[in-house]
């Protein structure tokens, strides 16, 4: 089959096109045929081996974290699916590889695609839908009538979890450049503040929950819109002895993330806040639970370009530079 793997790490990092083995499948494996697939910055990332501390791939590597595709084979224990049910998932850190024509999938890790969306639309959410989820829902445990800002709200994650904190009940805040304030309004965002001419800083006072990720000078600002308890989440910032807990790691790395975390994490104590990583994981069951929102229509894809799969080197290049205006970039088998 055809796919799109990354070679080497480094300077001279390459991805490229090229035939490589189908993929074995499983007792709790189903295979997937791939229609589209979504791309992430987490696959640039990747590419440039930034987490290979604590995810230590082995090379070559197919790259690839969101798809939406058809069954074609399941292993003898799968429950869930059968030969022909059309299907959306973010395979487990550990089984990527949508940028491929095939992949097997845990059947945990799958769930049935929205019947509302194409397959272009439903490649688009997987990631981005369970980050939000994970931040909003099962970390943060929003409720409705809490005051919720979320960073890059015109992006590939902020559309998705702008729309999900409206359905949970937040009342809801984003940062957007100017060209994207009425697509966050349109969103359902309550206050849309352009970063290009405003401070977020000087805005917001009293938040519940701050979804942050850029990181940085971004991240330390955020942590001063919190009230008293709240609570930062960052997909940008510094690992946290949380999550290398979680991971399992080292204790050499558990303490260098213990490190890297300690500036973010007193700022946030003496401000009486919460500071937390979020490192998003596969679910299929949390994808049920979206698919309802998705099908109502209270969270929909925002899809800023869809390339054809031959060039997924150059829609990986378009995010990488930042040309994204709005939303998610899409490959799709033609």
């Amino acid at each position: 089959m055809r796919a799109f793997m990354v070679e080497k790490y480094g300077d001279a990092t390459t991805v490229r096109a090229a035939e490589v083995p189908d993929p074995q499948v499983g007792p709790d494996d189903v295979l997937v045929k791939i229609h589209a697939a979504g791309v992430n910055p987490l696959d640039i990332r990747i590419r440039n081996g930034d987490f290979k501390l604590f995810m230590p791939y082995r090379l070559p590597l197919v790259l690839g974290n969101d798809l939406a595709g058809t069954v074609v084979r399941v292993g003898p224990s799968v429950t869930r699916f059968t030969v022909g049910d059309e299907v959306y998932a973010r395979p487990d850190k550990d089984r990527i590889g949508t940028f491929a024509e095939l992949l097997a999938v845990h059947q945990d890790d799958l769930a049935a695609k929205p019947a509302t969306l194409t397959m272009t639309e439903a490649a688009s959410l997987p990631l981005v839908a369970l980050t939000a989820w994970q931040a909003l829902a099962e970390r943060a445990h929003v409720q409705p009538g809490q005051k919720v800002l979320i960073h890059a709200g015109a992006g590939g994650l902020g559309s998705i979890t702008v729309q999900l904190a409206k359905a949970l009940g937040a009342h809801v805040a984003t940062t957007v450049s100017t060209a994207n304030v009425d697509l966050a309004k349109e969103l359902g965002a309550d206050e849309v503040i352009d970063y290009r001419t405003q401070d977020f800083a000087t805005l917001l006072d009293g938040y519940d929950v701050v979804l942050d990720s850029l990181g940085g000078e971004n991240l330390a600002k955020s942590l001063r819109v919190l009230k008293p308890g709240g609570t930062a989440i960052s997909v940008a910032g510094p690992p946290d002895p949380d999550f290398a807990r979680e991971l399992g790691t080292n204790p050499v790395l558990r303490l260098a993330m213990t490190a890297l975390s300690f500036k973010t994490r007193r700022q946030a104590k003496r401000l009486g806040v919460t500071y937390s990583f979020l490192f998003m994981k596969a679910s299929g069951d949390q994808l049920r639970e979206l698919t309802p929102l998705i099908d109502t229509g209270k969270i929909r894809p925002v899809i800023d370009r869809v390339f054809p799969f031959d060039q997924t080197l150059q829609a990986m290049e378009y995010v990488e530079k930042g040309r994204a205006k709005a939303g998610k970039v899409v490959v799709a088998m033609t």
